[in-house]
């Protein structure tokens, strides 16, 4: 990836995803966040004393949970001579699988950004707020796109693209008739329209600013026509947010093709932003659809085919992607590896031998964007996850699968059949520090 903090914000972002799913019997699930001031020796001492206070816990099976869920902590802890500098965040405790038996859950990581909660709780879930709070970004762009028929707010920060408000409205049109009526439908028409820039000022000095102070890094003003200026003008719209104002942009459009023209125009204030890097990737994909190169690659099978051979240079994968990479084992121990896309799941039962015709096991089953975030770089290749907020990514992923590559070289061509995604690749087992969670 470009920044080695989009793969960890994005593992981040799974793990958070598993473990809001996982729930426990009783209160057997703890959640406990170190901030880096802390010391261990502290949390150590409270385990110490709240493993007294469980032993005397009523229900024989929820005292047990519990009680090896604080010594699972404990274990963890014990790793850790002092309070790493970001901090700490540890999950144990017992959950409950889909088939409805017990597994034990250990989880302890420094995240990538520093831990500001403190936290301590036993619980039938895993409380995620400290790890949810790692992944806001404090770099948000306000939009105020506004034209004669309505008007929009929105908000960017990372890879999240935002509607905030959405309002529409009728102004009368320029009277074409002489003499007194003429005069005072021109009044109307000036007061209607101060009365719209007053409601659209008053907006956004609710949604912009928060417990008296700006919420957003900078403020882009968007419109197809003269309104934009008239706000940033207008006595009415607050200084604060005025100040703030860092582009005044002309779109073709309102609403949300009107929104989506204004990020794209205003790229060189954005540079920073997810989104508008995902937005460049993907319109670099195109471009060489377009031009013709033949340095593009997509699909699953011929993805994985390039990669084998070292042609990929950028790798683009959509972050939910449902796709699988399947390892089996023959009878005499022979292990082989298929990659099937989500029609195809089907395709792990009963699985046989294409050569001897016999049963094969399946010994493990994971996720392929899970694998390539930890495989990518045996194949030196750049991985780019990315959403779907930005409408060339929508495009990217509804029209080639949500998997492509920009290759070094143009490659000889593929014939791209269903039956190639039977082929068997080598197996590849990087060490994952998530793996066995997800």
């Amino acid at each position: 990836m470009s920044d080695v903090s989009d793969l960890q914000r994005w593992k981040l972002k799974r793990l958070i995803k598993t473990l809001e799913a996982a729930r426990g019997s009783g209160t057997s699930m703890i959640s406990l966040a170190i901030p880096p001031k802390q010391q261990i020796s502290q949390v150590v001492s409270m385990l110490t004393e709240e493993f007294g206070t469980a032993s005397n816990i009523k229900s024989r099976v929820n005292r047990q949970s519990v009680l090896s869920a604080i010594t699972s902590a404990q274990h963890r802890l014990k790793l850790y001579p002092r309070t790493p500098p970001n901090g700490l965040v540890v999950y144990c405790g017992t959950v409950l699988t889909d088939d409805g038996k017990e597994k034990l859950v250990n989880i302890d990581f420094e995240p990538f950004k520093p831990v500001s909660t403190k936290l301590y709780l036993c619980d039938s879930k895993f409380h995620l707020e400290p790890l949810a709070g790692l992944l806001e970004d404090s770099t948000k762009f306000g939009f105020i796109v506004i034209d004669g028929k309505g008007s929009l707010y929105g908000q960017l920060s990372g890879n999240t693209r935002e509607t905030l408000h959405q309002f529409s409205v009728e102004l009368p049109k320029k009277h074409g008739r002489g003499g007194q009526s003429s005069m005072r439908f021109g009044r109307i028409r000036l007061e209607k329209r101060q009365n719209y820039v007053r409601k659209v000022a008053e907006k956004a000095t609710q949604l912009f600013i928060t417990n008296n102070a700006i919420n957003v890094t900078g403020l882009i003003l968007a419109g197809s026509a003269e309104f934009k200026e008239e706000l940033e003008k207008s006595d009415i719209f607050d200084p604060r947010l005025r100040s703030k104002v860092i582009q005044l942009v002309d779109v073709a459009y309102g609403g949300e093709n009107g929104f989506s023209e204004a990020i794209s125009l205003s790229r060189k204030y954005l540079d920073n932003v997810k989104v508008v890097q995902e937005q460049e990737l993907v319109t670099k994909f195109f471009d060489e659809i377009a031009r013709n190169t033949g340095k593009i690659s997509y699909g699953i099978d011929d993805i994985i085919s390039a990669l084998e051979d070292g042609a990929v240079e950028t790798l683009i994968v959509w972050e939910n992607l449902v796709a699988w990479r399947v390892e089996f084992q023959d009878a005499e121990g022979t292990k082989m590896v298929r990659f099937l896309r989500s029609e195809q799941e089907h395709e792990c039962v009963n699985a046989v031998d294409k050569v001897t015709g016999a049963q094969l096991e399946i010994v493990s089953k994971e996720s392929l964007v899970d694998w390539l975030a930890e495989a990518y770089t045996n194949f030196g290749t750049n991985l780019e996850i990315i959403g779907d907020s930005a409408p060339e990514a929508t495009s990217f992923i509804n029209g080639f699968g949500g998997i492509g590559g920009l290759l070094r070289w143009k490659r000889e061509e593929f014939d791209i059949q269903e039956s190639d995604s039977e082929d068997y690749f080598e197996e590849n087992d990087p060490d994952d520090e998530y793996a066995e969670f997800f």
